[in-house]
């Protein structure tokens, strides 16, 4: 019988998030820092939110650990999982994003996370999910074969397909429709895992997790000091348009937190703190924001696989 250790999953994505916030704050160059927030939820469980805002380098940095637990899921969330009726779930995991002050550094979104539902007489329903994105403004070419470097990296003792897998999901996956776009260049994305045993699933989950800071802080340390100018932060705060309406319309994290009564301030912590919209605007050919959409947006194969 599989035997599930929750103290020690709580124990990673504590630690998890301990580490990113160092790592950031590390960036930042006046002494910026995450404040805490601690939080309880009235149906069960509560969290701990840490925001990061007005830094010289992340405009807003949040990264936020929830346990939330109950007797029941809302019907929206069984519809397609009939056998998670009647069950007492829990959820937990380390959710985060990034949206930096320079244009010339790509916004980013992280997540880990963990689900258990269990009832008397059955065998628990559980698994992992997880990965992480790159939102860039600005193309940087190298920046995108770091990325995905160290996402396959993550994923290679785990099997040599898994990473090809997990990066055509994740480019299916961070699609808006409406739009026709991919919300950046792609990386990671799994759901649903545990067709291997629970310990290596675990594993999995760990080795995308601590991939995040190593594949995202170089990238902060390389460009957040270049120069840019005032039209170049219009586009950045167009371009977070884009990941406004994921966000609201299809993330599969923001729907579960609001459909089961999650904290609406940690949920929505991911919005960015500016933004904009331009009606029926496209950039002119030829120009850095046009190779954005020609050369960067679309699933593109970054490394060999």
């Amino acid at each position: 019988m599989t035997t599930i250790d929750l103290d020690a999953v709580k124990r990673y994505l504590l630690a998890l998030q301990d580490d990113i916030c160092r790592q950031l704050a590390e960036e930042e160059t006046d002494g910026q820092t995450f404040l805490e927030d601690s939080w309880t939820r009235d149906a069960g469980g509560g969290g701990r939110s840490r925001v990061l805002e007005g830094g010289t380098v992340f405009e807003k940095a949040g990264v936020n650990f929830s346990h939330v637990y109950g007797d029941g899921l809302p019907k929206s969330a069984t519809a397609h999982r009939p056998e998670l009726e009647g069950r007492h779930f829990q959820a937990m995991g380390v959710s985060l994003v990034i949206h930096p002050r320079n244009p010339m550094v790509p916004t980013s979104h992280a997540n880990v996370r963990f689900f258990i539902a269990e009832k008397d007489g059955a065998d628990p329903v559980w698994w992992f999910g997880g990965g992480f994105d790159l939102t860039p403004y600005y193309g940087f070419e190298e920046d995108c074969v770091h990325w995905h470097q160290t996402a396959k990296a993550a994923c290679d003792p785990f099997g040599a397909d898994v990473y090809p897998r997990y990066k055509k999901w994740c480019d299916e996956y961070f699609f808006l429709k409406h739009r026709n776009e991919t919300r950046g260049v792609g990386g990671l994305f799994f759901d649903d895992l545990n067709q291997w045993e629970y310990e290596t699933c675990f594993a999995f989950m760990r080795s995308v997790g601590d991939a995040f800071i190593k594949a995202y802080r170089p990238l902060v340390q390389k460009r957040k000091h270049l120069p840019y100018t005032e039209p170049q932060r219009e586009f950045q705060l167009y371009r977070r348009g884009r990941y406004v309406e994921f966000n609201l319309v299809y993330d599969r994290g923001t729907l579960f937190g609001l459909q089961t009564g999650g904290r609406t301030e940690s949920i929505l912590m991911s919005l960015p703190a500016l933004v904009s919209w331009k009606y029926n605007w496209h950039p002119e050919p030829g120009t850095a924001e046009a190779r954005l959409y020609t050369d960067f947006l679309g699933a593109r194969q970054w490394i060999e696989a």
